[in-house]
């Protein structure tokens, strides 16, 4: 079991980091490896609209993202963190979500018919944890959704989501007991979804080949 936070805060030690970290350890506690990724490390490029991925799947800009892929292809679960900005994402995370364009495949007949190379693969689970200055929750726009919805059309099943207002200050949710609370039952959730997958297969494949 594998999960991977990636924060599209640039602060380090900011909101988004904070509670992404949160639920990262309480995956570990859980049995589950762990990977951070700070996108504001990495040089990532948005989307071209090239279409270059539309035969072989693979994006054609060589950049950081590339080291990336792999570790959402080996079928890893995935926490999404970002700030709000101007009721959407960061400039960090929106160019992550472009780039994961070339993990759809689409109907060369009807563009509204596209499958995810994850879902192809089996599908994954993920989380969600987005941060928001003010307290009330219309403050945080389209954040939560944008993620929410771009993962889900990568074939990923989002069981949780961490929506932390209120916070402004660098190191704030380190104070926020309730948001901490959120983001640790997000990486305990995330365990309990992939063992329950564990068990499931192991039943199916004991089945097929006809042992009780």
């Amino acid at each position: 079991m594998k999960v991977v936070g990636i924060v599209g805060s640039k602060r380090k030690q900011g909101n988004t980091a904070i509670l992404v970290r949160e639920a990262l350890k309480a995956a570990e506690k859980g049995g589950a490896a762990t990977v951070l990724v700070h996108l504001g490390d990495l040089d990532i490029q948005g989307c071209r609209g090239c279409e270059k991925c539309a035969e072989t799947h693979k994006c054609v800009i060589e950049d950081d993202m590339q080291g990336i892929y792999p570790l959402l292809l080996e079928g890893a679960a995935v926490i999404l963190g970002s700030p709000t900005h101007f009721y959407g994402v960061s400039a960090d995370m929106q160019a992550f979500l472009e780039r994961c364009y070339c993990l759809e495949v689409f109907s060369r007949d009807d563009r509204s018919c596209w499958v995810g190379l994850m879902e192809a693969l089996g599908g994954a689970y993920a989380a969600v944890v987005v941060v928001y200055e003010q307290n009330d929750e219309t403050f945080m726009g389209s954040t939560a959704d944008i993620m929410t919805r771009s993962l889900a059309d990568l074939g990923y099943r989002v069981v949780h989501s961490v929506k932390a207002g209120g916070l402004w200050a660098a190191g704030e949710a380190d104070r926020d007991r309730d948001s901490l609370l959120e983001a640790r039952a997000a990486g305990e959730k995330l365990v309990r979804m992939m063992r329950l997958r564990e068990e499931v297969e192991a039943y199916l494949a004991g089945t097929r080949s006809g042992q009780p």
